[in-house]
């Protein structure tokens, strides 16, 4: 590689401070380029220039290196490798695959340096090329040359003419078995001077956000199999969520059941500094879950990627992770995809840009976080959303990022949070004191809230048109709970009123019966929509009828909520185990006749016993 005149191709470590690293004789490097320090030449990132001096962040342990220590240019930004064999993988935070690396050192640690292809070079793939594809066509970037055979749930990987590629096709090559490295097509290009090789895989810089055609406000319901979530507080494919909760809150546990149960078509989970047995469950969990294509079981690990970088891996490396996942998760954007990214957690992520700030010894903001800590979250999650991916045919794809935060003792005013509140859409805020009465999901329904509403209103009225009526009812009764619980508190529950009763009657119902989900369950590791609206429904038919009983009498004959836990205990105990009693696997036209029936019930229950 030639160089300028007064630029070098090695540099020299002058000092050595955790994973920060000062060299010298670095003039012409630039921002953010890839570098390889050390005798064992270790990963590395500029992330600040002095003069001739670069300052770098190194992506693995720096015991051992020295002063004198060769630190090498590339010439080139950290980048990752996008193409077939991403799915059904697991890398560290910087895209190396930890399967291969596993296989060639025969050791459970990654060695220092190691350097392996992100992508598998011997393994062939069955390739078809685009039957529109012309020999002196014009094509861009984002353009669908062919696809590839991935597996049962990727049966067609689009490979995409990378985005700063434009020109005329100059040669073809013709549907077979390649692998990876195969040139598909060649572009000679006007803008670039030169012929540009197209092969089935391209890199891309990690943080750089890859071009979009156009952006657009997301439209269809991110439905997570969860039902405080999907009820109450329900976000949109294409959007942005933050799970923030102390130590224990049930983060992870939430994040898993989205990657298993949402309704995207593939998840890039990325474990950033947090603990390793966590994504070791992951690996253990995901191939023995299943989903049915054709009439098949396919596993869903064959929709997930998992970007690997554990509370004892380098923590410079936390920042590279989650900058990786995005990448990943916008690649798949740009085929039609609508992408899940979970990123637990982003406080560790924050953690790490404490440290390196303060080792370059920059002034301090709140907590001694850097001043900069909500540019680079914001700069993270603006990523999100659907749009309509670049090059043709026309399509659409998104990506919806769910970012757990973990603040110290679960204190909300925490930077991290504060900062992350102020740029997410949706809030599933959890609660210490509801973990600790082993009510799960944790998500504390006078905090939390959601933006999405007001959007989701006319996808939800298409599927189930009484469901925004129910969910605002629902919300009512638990507000009014919540008023109540002072007054019962101070002169006990025989000082309400009838209706007041039967405010915390139901109240206590949606928390404990609907809000409450078990994950371990085979009757509540997920819940359709259609179970959810079911249930919502038999809960607020029961309060609406109690309620019309209790205004329509009078006198004597008055209605109390002893008569209809007396006289409706049938019914009410039917609505209670309601989710013991359908299947979440049944067929959503079974699931619905059943709640039919049960609220048939208990309008019956109510008419013959109170007129």
């Amino acid at each position: 590689m030639d160089f300028p005149e007064g630029e070098y191709e090695i540099g020299f470590v002058k000092k050595v401070a955790g994973p920060l690293c000062i060299a010298e004789r670095m003039a012409g490097a630039a921002m953010y380029e890839l570098v390889r320090v050390g005798k064992q030449a270790l990963v590395g990132e500029i992330i600040k220039l002095e003069g001739d001096q670069a300052y770098i962040q190194c992506y693995e342990e720096t015991a051992g290196l020295t002063v004198g220590d060769p630190v090498r240019r590339t010439n080139f930004p950290l980048c990752v490798e996008l193409g077939p064999g991403i799915m059904d993988n697991i890398f560290d935070g910087i895209q190396r695959p930890l399967a291969t690396i596993a296989q060639e050192c025969k050791d459970v640690f990654i060695p220092r340096g190691v350097d392996v292809p992100c992508l598998d070079r011997k393994k062939k793939w069955k390739y078809t090329v685009n039957p529109k594809l012309r020999i002196g066509a014009q094509i861009s970037g984002g353009d669908i040359i062919g696809t590839v055979y991935e597996n049962e749930i990727f049966s067609s990987h689009k490979i995409l003419v990378p985005p700063n590629v434009q020109g005329r096709v100059k040669s073809i090559t013709k549907s077979g078995v390649y692998t990876v490295e195969k040139v598909l097509v060649e572009v000679d290009s006007d803008l670039h001077k030169k012929v540009i090789p197209v092969q089935m895989f391209h890199k891309w810089p990690v943080r750089s956000p890859r071009p979009t055609g156009e952006k657009l406000p997301g439209k269809v319901g991110l439905l997570t199999g969860q039902r405080v979530l999907d009820a109450i507080f329900p976000a949109v494919q294409g959007g942005t969520c933050a799970i923030p909760g102390a130590f224990g809150c049930g983060k992870t546990v939430i994040s898993q059941s989205l990657s298993k149960f949402s309704n995207c078509e593939c998840v890039i989970y990325v474990g950033c500094g947090e603990r390793g047995n966590e994504m070791a469950e992951v690996l253990k969990d995901f191939p023995e879950l299943s989903v049915e294509m054709n009439g098949k079981q396919v596993p869903i690990m064959k929709r997930t990627c998992l970007v690997a970088n554990t509370s004892n891996m380098p923590v410079a490396a936390r920042e590279a992770s989650i900058y990786t996942g995005i990448t990943l998760a916008e690649y798949f954007r740009d085929q039609g995809k609508h992408v899940a990214m979970m990123a637990d957690s982003t406080s560790r992520w924050a953690e790490a840009l404490r440290e390196i700030s303060g080792r370059l010894g920059e002034m301090p903001a709140d907590s001694g976080y850097p001043a900069y800590l909500s540019a680079k979250l914001a700069e993270f999650y603006e990523r999100a959303g659907l749009v309509v991916a670049q090059g043709t045919p026309k399509r659409e794809g998104s990506v919806t990022i769910v970012g757990a935060v973990s603040p110290p003792g679960g204190d909300f005013s925490d930077p991290v949070t504060t900062a992350t509140l102020a740029i997410v859409q949706v809030f599933w805020g959890l609660d210490k004191k509801l973990a600790q009465r082993k009510h799960f999901p944790s998500i504390n329904w006078n905090i939390s809230y959601t933006k999405y509403i007001k959007v989701l209103e006319t996808y939800f009225a298409a599927k189930e048109p009484e469901f925004v009526a129910m969910r605002k009812e629902a919300r009512a009764v638990l507000q009014e709970e919540t008023n109540l619980q002072e007054i019962v508190q101070l002169v006990g529950k025989e000082s309400l009123s009838e209706d007041q009763k039967l405010y915390l009657e139901t109240a206590k119902i949606i928390r404990e019966d609907f809000l409450q989900q078990n994950a371990f369950t085979s009757y509540d590791f997920k819940c359709p929509l259609k179970k959810t609206v079911g249930m919502l429904s038999s809960i607020i038919t029961f309060f609406r009828e109690g309620l019309e009983a209790i205004n329509n009498s009078s006198g004597e004959s008055k209605v109390t909520m002893e008569a209809i836990n007396t006289y409706c205990a049938k019914v009410k105990e039917r609505i209670i185990s309601s989710k013991q009693d359908v299947d979440p696997n049944s067929k959503p036209e079974a699931i619905a006749k059943h709640f039919k029936t049960l609220n048939e019930d208990i309008k019956n229950a109510f008419s013959s016993n109170f007129n």
